[in-house]
């Protein structure tokens, strides 16, 4: 596994398991396999529902709490500071826990300064262990980080090689949040595994399209949380550490960015 360092000196695994439909019985199945498999950060949210089997799957792996990411993110009901609050302790206990280690406003709506000033106190009192956002476009991330007093160590938004977000990625960089990708294999808005330039890549290195896909997001420094259930697919995400793409290859893959979201988003 590879590591990306925060702003607050944490380090971050590259590459984790997302679990936005993962619930129950077979969602627990299929977060243990993939911790049994090596993935070693678990990105969750309130609104999955799901943190009880995370924090389940996570004891019952029996790996040190020491080599374990667990993210979480809050909106909807949870959008003030009081709600921000009070769902930190619940999200620590649902995952069964004494931390969080990255907390994440999950949209940019509601009281987003109130929501991370909550988040903040939680940093500074070791119930989180970095603090960030998401789905924060270009304007919204610039106007927030004028007023919120801390720079998010992570801004959490939707990448892929039909909307790279590469220039914004950049303006990230420059002030010190890492972008972490979500929908890397777009989620079914179009087959990215067919995809001509990909599979052709992919033959070269004896690997797969969603492979190169994930090559391609390290290689820039992007973080990734795939989600998969399937065990197989789990393990396949997870070996992209033993190749390098090419220039060409990369420049082959730049060509396929529209620079449109494929969710209306933003």
């Amino acid at each position: 596994m590879e590591y990306l360092t925060l702003n607050n000196s944490i380090k971050m695994p590259i590459l984790g398991l997302g679990t936005w439909d993962l619930r129950g019985p077979s969602g627990y199945r299929a977060i243990l396999s993939a911790l049994t498999s090596g993935y070693r950060l678990i990105d969750t949210a309130k609104m999955y529902a799901n943190e009880d089997i995370v924090g389940k799957a996570c004891k019952d792996s029996n790996i040190s709490r020491e080599e374990l990411f667990i993210t979480t993110k809050f909106s909807g009901s949870y959008a003030s500071y009081e709600g921000v609050r009070s769902g930190i302790d619940e999200s620590i206990s649902l995952f069964n826990d004494s931390y969080i280690d990255l907390a994440l406003i999950h949209e940019p709506y509601g009281d987003i300064f109130g929501m991370y000033e909550a988040l903040k106190e939680a940093l500074y009192c070791g119930k989180v262990r970095a603090v960030g956002i998401s789905n924060f476009n270009k304007d919204r991330y610039l106007s927030f980080i004028e007023r919120c007093g801390l720079i998010p160590a992570v801004n959490q938004i939707e990448s892929h090689v039909y909307f790279s977000q590469l220039d914004f990625k950049q303006l990230l960089n420059d002030r010190g949040t890492q972008m972490q990708a979500w929908a890397s294999f777009t989620e079914g808005r179009r087959n990215v595994f067919l995809e001509p330039v990909l599979v052709e890549i992919a033959e070269k290195y004896n690997k797969t399209a969603a492979q190169v896909v994930l090559r391609y997001q390290i290689e820039h420094g992007i973080a990734v949380i795939p989600k998969s259930a399937d065990e197989k697919r789990q393990q396949e995400n997870l070996n992209v550490f033993d190749f390098n793409l090419s220039t060409e290859d990369k420049a082959q893959i730049l060509r396929l960015d529209r620079k449109k979201s494929l969710f209306n988003w933003y």
